[in-house]
């Protein structure tokens, strides 16, 4: 995988330059992540069995599907908050950089479940191959009691796993950004799906509050994130009024900190970044060339905008990469009244060099 390369700090931009690829940060994520699944493991294969009211004994096999399940589930739950909360905290991005890491864990982690549920329909059913158990027990899909939430937890790790192995730079450039990103947003019909799987098989099968208590929680925190975020930036856009019949108000010019930038909603879901750096603003489209990372929640390196999720980067001028990359986003014109920025929400060509405007404190 192509990783963007930053330039050595002090060098120009075509004669040093060094791979960002597994850092300190990178590192102490993952270990995190996995650290964070054995703790979860233990703890509910430890105590989860105290919390059980069934009056049938339940094999260890089945305890162990259900702690990845769960471990699984809730995994998915937090990917989906993880958007929601950096948009309304920012100390949440650092979590958001490395999601792609989270994603292929917690795919691992769901199949991990699938080969323990595989098991015990084997055990129940020696005489016919595993895979036909798992499908064939139950075919009541015209009830809705009683579906068959096989199929639907199948759905879930099927589209866990197109994710996953997608989620290689090659296959972006293979598939196209437009429809990679749409290929990804399927991981919403993965947790639906989920839930579902969840809500029809495991909760009817046990009377504890373990399990409902897991989905409950996981379901109230993503639709609950998702609102206040969107009930948020629907008001930050009404705010974004119109100082003529082309300009919008973009925000106050201390609302932008050095070398950071300005996320400003321009409807139809496009967002521009105006940033600030070495006394000057500039705006740019909000979406990284790469993989759609948001560019305004990154920071300005060597003069250069730069992608938090992978470390592209863009010249905020006029939003071309520096040499010898070539890739390039849209920019915008922008103006000051007073202190506040305003910015025409047509974007201008990939490209297009537009001319900074120079802070008097610079």
């Amino acid at each position: 995988m192509r990783r963007r390369p930053l330039p050595l700090r002090g060098a120009s931009h075509e004669r040093a330059l060094r791979p960002v690829t597994w850092n300190r940060n990178k590192l102490i994520y993952d270990a995190v992540l996995i650290a964070g699944v054995f703790i979860y493991i233990w703890i509910f294969l430890k105590y989860a069995p105290d919390f059980q009211t069934v009056t049938r004994s339940i094999s260890g096999t089945i305890y162990k599907a259900r702690a990845f399940g769960s471990c699984a589930f809730l995994m998915l739950s937090f990917i989906l908050c993880l958007g929601p909360l950096a948009r309304l905290d920012s100390r949440f991005l650092p979590l958001l950089y490395n999601r792609r890491h989270l994603g292929v864990l917690t795919c691992s982690v769901a199949l991990v479940h699938a080969s323990y549920v595989i098991a015990v329909y084997f055990a129940s059913s020696p005489y016919y191959d595993k895979y036909v158990a798992v499908l064939g027990t139950n075919t009541n899909y015209g009830q809705f009691l009683g579906f068959p939430f096989e199929s639907l937890g199948i759905l879930a790790v099927t589209i866990l796993v197109i994710m996953a192995v997608t989620s290689h730079d090659f296959w972006l450039k293979f598939l196209s950004p437009p429809l990679w990103k749409g290929l990804h947003m399927l991981v919403y019909l993965a947790y639906l799906s989920a839930v579902a799987h969840v809500g029809l098989g495991a909760l009817q099968a046990q009377t504890g509050p373990f399990m409902p208590m897991i989905v409950g929680m996981g379901v109230a925190a993503v639709a609950g994130l998702h609102f206040v975020a969107a009930l948020r930036e629907r008001r930050e856009a009404g705010m974004a009024t119109d100082a003529d019949e082309t300009w919008l108000v973009a925000g106050e010019l201390a609302d932008i900190p050095d070398n950071r930038a300005l996320i400003v909603p321009l409807g139809n879901e496009q967002r521009a970044a105006v940033v600030r750096y070495d006394g000057k603003l500039s705006a740019v489209s909000n979406v990284c060339a790469h993989q759609n990372g948001p560019l305004g929640e990154g920071r300005i390196l060597w003069g250069c905008v730069t992608c938090p999720w992978h470390g592209f980067q863009y010249n905020p001028a006029d939003g071309r990469a520096p040499a010898p990359f070539t890739e390039k986003i849209p920019t915008f014109r922008i103006k000051l009244e007073g202190t506040r920025v305003l910015i025409d929400p047509v974007p201008l060509p990939a490209g297009t060099y537009v001319e900074p405007i120079v802070l008097e404190e610079a």
